[in-house]
């Protein structure tokens, strides 16, 4: 089980879009937050490469038990099917039914023996000491009750079993150029309409609370795209910041101004960090 995998292991290589960094699952309580599913897309080379970082740190067997918490359209369900093979088990629990009938489809479509079924990340369908290995990626950030959460991970995994849990934190945001007191009141926005919006830097406590030991923990920035200008994203949220009387009309037009003008000279950097925390359950 890799030990050594930190920020530096885990350091971008390509960029990727900031502008569509809200997830495409999550809770009752997060689905009034700031969603942008359509530049989610635009994600995924960086997620990628975490999500390869967590399979390596898992490292799933051949006949282990394997489940994705929140597993939205089944991708990481079918690569654990294929690592624990025939005689284990991958199970993705999802809430959202329609994202359950398209993971079920893709696993269908794929010939896997990756199965789906109905939960959330409160009341895992999984009975106790049950798993070997799990996964929760950008889940926690819209949880209401984070620790309920991460003491259902410790009920459902067996001594010995491991997990990673990876999550974005907004208070790392990073938006250049622009005033400073006007990026700071709109990422300030971005926070008070994120349920959970420092998830990522809470992760290890949060286990550690459960009961589970932490092994290592690496984190990764996705880097917009220069190429993006200020994105949807930033667009939305200084509009918010606006509303909320944070920021006035003028100084959102010279931000979204100063940005495009950045972008047309390099000189831009839009920027979020996620962690990602392995951790085991003790024998």
């Amino acid at each position: 089980m890799p030990t050594e995998r930190t920020a530096r292991d885990m350091a971008p290589t390509s960029s990727s879009s900031f502008s569509g960094l809200i997830p495409d699952r999550f809770d009752r309580d997060g689905r009034d937050q700031l969603i942008d599913v359509r530049d989610l897309q635009a994600t995924l080379p960086g997620i990628r490469r975490l999500r390869r970082w967590a399979h390596e740190a898992l490292d799933p067997q051949p006949g282990e038990y394997a489940v994705d918490i929140g597993s939205g359209t089944g991708p990481e369900v079918l690569a654990l099917a294929a690592a624990v093979g025939e005689n284990g088990a991958a199970v993705g629990v999802e809430p959202d039914p329609e994202l359950l009938a398209a993971a079920e489809r893709r696993a269908g479509d794929a010939g896997s023996l990756a199965r789906f079924v109905p939960g959330d990340a409160y009341n895992l369908p999984l009975g106790n000491d049950s798993c070997d290995v799990v996964l929760c990626e950008r889940v926690f950030q819209h949880l209401t009750a984070p620790a309920r959460a991460a003491g259902e991970i410790a009920r459902v995994l067996r001594p010995g079993g491991r997990v990673v849990v990876m999550d974005t934190d907004w208070g790392s945001a990073v938006v250049h150029p622009g005033d400073r007191n006007v990026v700071h009141e709109v990422i300030e926005t971005l926070i008070a309409n994120t349920t959970a919006p420092f998830a990522g830097r809470r992760l290890p406590g949060l286990l550690t609370r459960s009961g589970l030991v932490i092994d290592d923990v690496g984190s990764h920035a996705l880097v917009q795209d220069a190429a993006v200008g200020a994105g949807a994203l930033v667009g939305r949220v200084s509009a918010m910041a606006v509303a909320r009387g944070a920021i006035t009309e003028e100084q959102r037009a010279q931000l979204l101004a100063d940005l495009e003008a950045g972008a047309r000279t390099g000189d831009i950097h839009l920027s979020v960090t996620i962690f990602a925390v392995l951790a085991h359950k003790p024998e």
